[in-house]
């Protein structure tokens, strides 16, 4: 059974960490003063402004600053700032003892899914591909916020994960299938092969998203994946949106979708709304899910937070 953290309610208080590469300091200050704005107390992490090259501070300085939110009793969400490169650094010098004793909201997208996914193995702790402090500005859709707060703050189950109705999901292979939702950012997860970090998709529902990735490259991507046997395993795939991944020798993303994922015969749902598209639907990382791709559903089984 997955550990569940505690529900985010107004008045609660939120602890920003920057996990991987430095973000500017007035983009910082303006999630800050959006979140006091909406009601909530924030306490920010020693190394929150640090910026050294494409590294915010060193891996045990980043990875010290999370510690201490998780074993904060005040602090009920951990919010990073953004992902970058150097998330995976922090890893080996995290206490998941200490963790699943201190169990905590945390979301975000990119390389913070590594982390996400590193939590549900290591420690069992549901946790949020969801919004970033980043996100936390006056452009960002009231699709993205209602989402946010409906999924870390709602202790009902089941519910189902509905896009934007202009952002149709798609039902590309048949099948209805139930287990633990894994995944997130490929370019992310393809970095951890090999490692004892590496994800784990046996059994289980494996959601992936690129962006900024000519069509070619992501091809590298999930062919490296296969060759680990990590569609092999999987119950079934969702492959989320590919933001700003340009068309290679005439292969679009819906082309590579088409001749490499569906062939593999898994139960297969597109076009999920996540992470670095404008629409970012809340995926609860290690929460039960049944995906029934003929009727194109996503319902989440089980509670993802706790009272």
């Amino acid at each position: 059974m997955a550990v569940k953290p505690q529900q985010l309610q107004r008045g609660d208080t939120i602890g920003i960490v920057t996990l991987g590469s430095p973000l500017a300091a007035n983009r910082i200050t303006e999630g800050i003063r959006m979140l006091q704005s909406m009601g909530y107390k924030v306490v920010v992490g020693e190394h929150v402004y640090s910026a050294n090259g494409f590294l915010a501070a060193t891996p045990r300085q980043r990875a010290s600053d999370l510690m201490k939110m998780f074993t904060n009793p005040e602090v009920k969400l951990i919010l990073p700032t953004r992902g970058g490169v150097g998330v995976a650094s922090i890893l080996p010098f995290l206490d998941f003892t200490v963790i699943k004793q201190n169990p905590k909201i945390v979301s975000g997208y990119s390389d913070i899914t590594i982390l996400l996914n590193v939590l549900f193995e290591y420690a069992d702790l549901i946790s949020f591909q969801s919004l970033l402090l980043l996100d936390f500005n006056s452009r960002t859709p009231a699709y993205n916020f209602n989402q946010f707060f409906a999924a870390t703050s709602s202790v009902t189950a089941p519910w189902q994960i509905i896009n934007p109705p202009e952002v149709p999901l798609i039902g590309a292979v048949p099948g209805n299938v139930t287990g633990p939702i894994v995944g997130g950012n490929l370019t992310s997860f393809v970095g951890t092969l090999g490692t004892s970090y590496e994800i784990n998709t046996e059994g289980r529902i494996l959601l992936l998203e690129e962006t900024h990735e000519p069509v070619n490259t992501v091809y590298r991507y999930l062919t490296h994946l296969a060759m680990a046997g990590k569609f092999e395993d999987c119950a079934g795939i969702i492959m989320g949106q590919c933001t700003n991944c340009e068309t290679a020798y005439g292969k679009s993303y819906v082309d590579l979708i088409n001749e490499f994922l569906v062939p593999l015969g898994k139960p297969l749902l597109t076009n999920l709304a996540t992470a670095h598209d404008y629409y970012k639907a809340a995926i609860p990382i290690g929460a039960s899910m049944n995906m029934d791709t003929v009727n194109r559903k996503l319902t989440v089984m089980e509670p993802v937070v706790k009272v």
